[in-house]
């Protein structure tokens, strides 16, 4: 039996064995065309091409929705299965779910009629939450639950998104968007909490990982959850003392997290540091936002995208580079050129974060070009490894 399923397995072409390889693949080359794509109309460079929308719904939706989900779907839907010893979605299933994903892409861009886009769109993420949880029930692996609740209410946070687009509210689009980037910042706290300490303790030869505190873990988890709540009920887009207390003790349990996980040779590891640096630009997009409710602060739009661009993507970048390796038999050692993009990515979340405020054309122009090259690095260097076999031969 294990012979015939592993013929069968290396029957599969290789870009359909494990989610991760069209997910990471397709993501990473989205990301790359979309933000100089943005960049373009915003400043007037492209003309009298509309997507579904308009370019602002298709900027806040596909950089959540299309980038972000395809990471996060093809990381789930991998890692499920180490979690559950049984096999990972592939072949054909897996193939016709990508294709979904990537025709909602082409829909949304080319200006699909929003009757057609809708039920495209939508069926991604339940889907992928079915996938996920049908793996967990049938090993009843309660530990991994949270993630299929997380991803089933970023799938109502679509729909949100998807009826304002239906309605022509904007202010509806606005609120599902916001809403699911804040759940995946929830996703970003289970995952980076499991992860960044087991990966800091083998990276560097340390005896064990850092013990977790699973009530900073779970208030954490719920803290990040009110906040998405806040924001799918509108509560959340005018200031608001209550949720700039909730913000600042998000900032502060996010940064005792990060200084007990601190060792100071991780700064010799990039594959380290830039999951470090990542999870501490959560820490300045809580801050920030903790600012803005309270008065301190002018313009949420900054920290917002200390959020998109120095913590989700900055981890995005770094998981991926990782995964990737590991899962195509490869040791642990980044491609020529993977460091600088770490560098590029945080210098881009930097310049959009401290710069644009001040001077938008230059702050979005050096963003957008350092964001540009840190995605065409990764794709230069980890798309051979994505439609090629393992390097050691087996499957997956």
């Amino acid at each position: 039996m294990l012979v015939l399923d592993r013929s069968k397995a290396l029957a599969i072409p290789p870009l359909w064995r494990l989610a991760f390889r069209p997910f990471f693949l397709f993501g990473s080359l989205l990301a790359l065309i979309a933000i100089p794509l943005w960049i373009a109309i915003w400043t007037g460079q492209l003309g009298g091409w509309r997507p579904s929308g308009g370019w602002l719904a298709w900027h806040r939706h596909e950089m959540l929705y299309g980038f972000g989900v395809a990471i996060v779907a093809g990381f789930l839907l991998t890692a499920v299965q180490n979690w559950t010893g049984r096999p990972g979605l592939s072949g054909k299933p897996l193939m016709a779910l990508a294709l979904l994903w990537l025709a909602a892409r082409l829909g949304w861009l080319l200006g699909l009629p929003v009757v057609l886009l809708i039920p495209l769109d939508g069926l991604f993420l339940p889907l992928v939450a079915a996938s996920l949880g049908l793996q967990l029930t049938r090993v009843r692996q309660r530990r991994n639950y949270p993630m299929v609740a997380v991803l089933l209410l970023l799938a109502l946070t679509n729909a949100q998104t998807l009826a304002g687009l239906a309605l022509g509210d904007d202010g509806l689009q606005r609120r599902g968007v916001l809403a699911g980037l804040w759940l995946v910042a929830a996703l970003m706290g289970l995952i980076g909490g499991r992860v960044i300490p087991f990966f800091t303790q083998r990276g560097l030869g340390r005896s064990e990982a850092v013990a977790p505190w699973p009530v900073l873990d779970i208030a954490l988890l719920i803290g990040t959850l009110l906040v998405a709540l806040a924001h799918a009920g509108g509560l959340a887009l005018l200031p608001n003392r209550a949720l700039g207390g909730l913000f600042a003790v998000l900032a502060l349990g996010h940064a005792v997290r990060l200084l007990r996980w601190h060792d100071r040779g991780l700064w010799r590891v990039p594959l380290l540091w830039s999951l470090h640096l990542a999870m501490l630009w959560l820490v300045v997009a809580c801050l920030g936002l903790a600012a803005w409710h309270l008065g301190l602060a002018v313009n949420p739009s900054g920290y917002l995208h200390a959020l998109t661009v120095g913590a989700m993507s900055g981890l995005i970048l770094a998981m991926i580079a990782r995964v990737t390796l590991g899962h195509t038999g490869r040791p642990l050692q980044l491609p020529g050129g993977m460091a600088a993009a770490f560098v590029l990515l945080n210098l881009g979340a930097a310049a959009r974060v401290f710069l644009a405020g001040r001077w938008p054309l230059e702050g979005l122009w050096l963003a957008a070009g350092c964001w540009t090259a840190a995605f065409a690095l990764y794709a230069w260097r980890y798309a051979p490894m994505l439609v090629r076999a393992r390097v050691d031969g087996h499957p997956g």
